[in-house]
This record gives structure tokens, C-alpha cells and sequence, in this order.
């Protein structure tokens, strides 16, 4: 080896150690010695850790892995095929309509394969000596991909730190599930920053997927027949009243600016995904939540593209804010619920024409010029889709309702556009509050005045009237607007929690919007073929 080279290697080594002693607590006295194995245990501690939060965003920001098979396979959200586009073999009708099988959806093998990239990197941290922050954060990020398997697959495979690779990881699946994901949350919770911001694994954080696994523990056991114990019930009101009475959240006072690229300090946000703007280097690929639903016109400097023109939502959904029948207007500043959009956003409508929420009638630039389609048709954004779910001749550019739930990134011009800073939000506030209401409602001495005061708090910041009675759900209109999980879905929609509400409230397998009554297999989704064959103690769903 020359000296030169000799030199850079060294310097190279100094130079991670001084990192590693300035950014990880490590455990040593003054004058100690740190020895070659302690310094590659720490450097490869953070390395992987860091490597498990860069698993998390990308795969729920990008809507052909997680998110769709939260939202396309539920009642607020569809793929309409336009011609040669998004037609895809069929997949977005498949996971639509419920007509997927075990092979034609790849969507259910990317999630499949993501959510356990980030189970084997959170637990890699686990083999280097991590400090117990670090460990906390590594087991809160493995629970947090553990949970999703569970809840989308009913199974999850397992292999700990240590274990023999020779044998095929451990699968756990119902009680044994959600009870190892409680255990877990509940051991680290002490050892977890209560100064992390939301970027990183938090206290809070924690706090809420608890709520989540009890919340949905009579639905991981049967999703058919879901049951609700009281225990749990009053576990969900307990920690969602610690992050309540904590005074470290309230309700932005503009919905938008949540999801806004200045969202990194909405005051809702509990976890979530850092991006910059025009910066790509760990960029969760935010800009997929807008470019999939816009028109090919729709930002006028990247004229027919500027969008994807696919996904969109339903008619019914629409009339779940009680605006009534779904009409080619815009709603009026004060007439309704903030959240369905419609409204001048700065920095955004300015830029764009867009107004963000629900993108419906006559569309408009920037200059508040009428959009107009490819063909030079008026670009009115049609309610009426297709009942096949195909759509033909000149509705192909129109048809469906479009959402705008995070007002694209106008900062940087075109660049923002393409890689945008605002934060990938995936756990927040009002979930808390909802979640306690509905934990309120469903115990057995069931508390539904104060459950209906917490939901017409929120409300009002909204800008919505009062509601005046409310039930949990009304099992033969999902859309019925005086309900908690038409609330839900108002508050949350396109947060990749729909499908998991549904099957919670018992209305997965009901009719809705452009989907028939179906079969009880689509309750979980296959386990991928390579993954069964991979681990014997993998087993296929009932009915695939």
C-alpha cells in the first residue's frame, strides 16, 4: 500500500469517528479508548438507522405501492382507464372493483417487498451494539412497517437479531401479531426522545400506533366480524387524552397548510417524512401525490405535463361533505366544510390556477384563463365516470373528480414542481382526536355525547357546521355525511387509512361507488408467490 493511499484511508476512518462521536450518544469515560469494534458498531448502528427512515416515505408517497392499496381499493378513490391510458393489465380496476388475484396487481408485491426492506433494515440496527435511543427508534420503525404487513397481509414474517439464517424467519399473525407490535411499542417507549421532532421516531408517535393496534385488534383477529373490547376501547382514550392534554398540538387554522410545502411546522404533524425543495437526494417523491390526478395542461409552463390525468374520486364522496347533488361549481367561501377545497391558496392558485381539495367543474390558470383539454375542449372536470370504469371517446380527459390534498411546490418554478419540499405527513392530530371518539362510541357504556363535542371542535376549525346527532356508521350508506366514519373520511382522505377504516366498520364488502358486493378473501391481500416459496412458514390467504 503507498503512503498516499495509506494516508486517505485513514483520514477517511478519522473523519467517521469524529462524526459518529459527535452525532450518537456513546457510552465511554474520559481518556477511554474506543476500540475498532465499538467504532464499527456505532458507524454501522447509524448507518442502518438512517438507511430504515429512508425506507419509510417513498413507498406511501408513491401511489403504485402502499397508499393504492390503502385508497384505490376503497370507496374514495379510482383509476378510470382513458383510452390507452391507465390501463395497466387492469390493475386499477382490479383493485377497485376487488377482482385482484395473487399475480396481476404488482402494486401488492412492491408494498409486500418495501414494508419488509424496512423490517429487515430496522432490524439490522438491532446486531450493532445500538445505544438505547437508537434502538427505540430502530423497533419503533420496524413495529411501524410490522403493523402495516399485519394489517394488508394478516401475517408477518419475523427473524431477530442473532437467530440461525439457516432457518426461515419466525410468521406471526392475529393476537400473537398485535400483541408482539403492543409489547414492543410498550418496552422502547421510555428509551424514545421526547425532544425528536416528527421527522424521527417520538413518544407520540408511539403513542398513536398503540392506539391503532387496539383500535383494530378485533379486526386483526376476525375482519369479518370485528369486535371491540373494552380494554382496548379504554387504552385508545387513555393515550390519545395524554397526547390531547400534552398541549403540543392544535388544529392549523388553514387544512391546507398542513400538506403545503412549508408544512414542516404544522403544529398537527406527529410523524413524518423531511423532503426539500429541489433537492432529489432522499426525496420521498412527494410531487406523486399531484402528478397522477392533474390534468396534462394543468401548470401552464409544463404544458401536457404537467399531470398524469388518473386518479381520481367518486360523486358520492363528494355529497358525503353535504354539499348535496355534485354540480360543474366551485363552492363558495363560506358555504361549507373547508376541507373540500375550492378556495384561493396562495402560492399555489396564483401560480397555477389550482385551488386544492377537491377539483371539480371548470378548471383555470393562472391568469384565470378557462383550462382547456388536449383537443381544445373546455377542461370541466365531469363527476360521471364510466360505470365499467373505462372511459371512451371525448370524456377520456374530464371525467372523475380530482384531489389536491397537498398544494404542489410552486417555490422553485418547474423544479419544485418535479421535487418538491413539502413534508409526507403519516400520522396526525386529528387522527388522535378521532380515534378517542371513536373509542368514546364504542365502549360498552358508550359515551356519544362527548365523542360528538370532540368531532364538532374539530368542525368548526374546518369551517363545517355542527353536526347534530351522529352515529358510529350507517351499514347501508357508507356515505351517509352524519356519521363518524364519514368524518373519517373527510378529515383523512388520501391519508392511506380508508381501506383499514372500512374493514373496521364493517363496510369493505358492502356496494359502493363502482364496486358490487364481493367475496371476504379481499379482506387481506395474497402473499406474493417468491415470499411463499422464500419461508415455508409463510401461508397463502383463504381463497387465492
Amino acid at each position: 500500500m503507498t503512503p498516499l493511499k495509506y494516508i486517505k484511508i485513514t483520514s477517511f476512518f478519522v473523519c467517521c469517528l469524529l462524526i459518529l462521536v459527535g452525532c450518537t450518544k456513546l457510552d465511554q469515560n474520559l481518556n477511554s479508548t474506543l476500540t475498532t469494534d465499538q467504532a464499527a458498531d456505532a458507524f454501522n448502528a447509524s448507518l442502518f438507522l438512517q438507511s430504515a427512515y429512508n425506507d419509510v416515505g417513498g413507498p406511501y408517497s408513491d401511489l403504485g405501492s402502499l397508499t393504492s392499496l390503502e385508497e384505490v381499493s376503497a370507496d374514495e378513490c379510482v383509476v378510470p382507464t382513458r383510452g390507452p391510458d391507465w390501463d395497466d393489465n387492469g390493475k386499477w380496476r382490479a383493485l377497485h372493483q376487488h377482482t385482484w388475484t395473487a399475480d396481476n396487481v404488482d402494486n401488492i408485491l412492491n408494498a409486500y417487498n418495501n414494508l419488509n426492506k424496512l423490517n429487515f433494515d430496522a432490524t439490522n440496527v438491532l446486531t450493532f451494539n445500538p445505544s438505547p435511543e437508537q434502538a427505540a427508534e430502530a423497533r419503533f420503525l420496524r413495529a411501524f412497517a410490522l403493523y402495516q404487513i399485519l394489517d394488508f397481509f394478516g401475517q408477518f414474517p419475523l427473524r431477530q437479531p442473532g437467530e440461525n439464517l439457516l432457518n426461515a424467519p419466525k410468521v406471526y399473525s392475529g393476537d400473537s401479531a398485535v400483541n408482539f407490535i403492543i409489547d414492543e411499542l410498550t418496552t422502547i417507549l421510555p428509551d424514545l426522545s421526547g425532544g425528536n421532532p416528527m421527522s424521527k421516531a417520538n413518544p407520540d408517535a408511539a403513542k398513536m400506533l398503540l392506539m391503532k393496534l387496539y383500535l383494530n385488534h378485533g379486526a386483526f383477529v376476525n375482519r369479518e366480524a370485528p369486535t371491540f373490547d373494552a380494554g382496548d376501547m379504554q387504552k385508545v382514550i387513555d393515550l390519545g387524552n395524554s397526547i390531547i392534554n400534552s398541549g403540543k398540538y392544535s388544529y392549523s387554522k388553514e387544512f391546507f397548510d398542513n400538506f403545503s410545502f412549508k408544512n414542516s411546522n404544522t403544529k398537527e404533524g406527529i410523524f413524518a417524512c423531511p423532503n426539500s425543495s429541489g433537492v432529489s437526494t432522499n426525496n420521498t417523491g412527494i410531487q406523486n401525490r399531484w402528478w397522477p390526478t392533474l390534468h396534462y395542461d394543468q401548470y401552464t409552463p409544463l404544458g401536457q405535463q404537467g399531470g398524469w390525468n388518473g386518479f381520481s374520486t367518486v360523486n358520492e364522496f363528494y355529497k358525503s361533505f353535504g354539499v348535496g347533488t355534485a354540480t360543474t361549481g366551485t363552492p363558495a367561501d363560506t358555504a361549507v366544510d373547508s376541507r373540500i377545497g375550492g378556495r384561493f391558496y396562495p402560492g399555489c392558485t396564483d401560480s397555477s390556477g389550482i385551488r386544492p381539495g377537491l377539483l371539480i367543474g371548470q378548471q383555470y390558470n393562472e391568469k384565470k384563463q378557462k383550462e382547456v383539454d388536449r383537443k381544445g375542449n373546455l377542461l370541466i372536470f365531469d363527476p360521471n365516470i364510466a360505470a365499467s370504469l373505462k372511459e371512451t371517446g371525448p370524456n377520456l380527459e374530464i371525467t372523475g373528480i380530482r384531489i389536491v390534498k397537498y398544494p404542489p411546490d410552486y417555490s422553485l418554478g418547474t423544479v419544485s414542481y418535479s421535487t418538491a419540499g413539502n413534508w409526507l405527513i403519516l400520522y396526525r392530530y386529528p387522527d388522535v382526536v378521532l380515534m378517542v371518539a371513536e373509542a368514546m362510541m364504542r365502549l360498552s357504556a358508550a359515551n356519544n355525547p362527548a365523542a360528538l363535542i370532540m368531532v364538532n371542535n374539530l368542525r368548526t376549525q374546518r369551517g363545517a357546521k355542527p353536526l347534530t346527532t351522529m352515529t358510529l356508521v350507517n351499514t347501508a350508506d357508507v356515505y351517509d355525511p352524519n356519521t363518524l366514519l364519514a368524518e373519517r373520511g373527510r378529515e383523512l382522505y388520501w391519508e392511506a387509512v380508508r381501506r383499514t377504516d372500512l374493514i373496521r366498520f364493517g363496510m369493505f364488502l358492502k356496494p359502493w361507488a363502482y364496486k358490487p358486493t364481493d367475496d371476504a378473501k379481499y379482506l387481506l391481500y395474497p402473499i406474493p408467490t417468491a415470499s411463499l416459496a422464500a419461508n415455508p412458514n409463510l401461508k397463502q390467504n383463504d381463497g387465492y
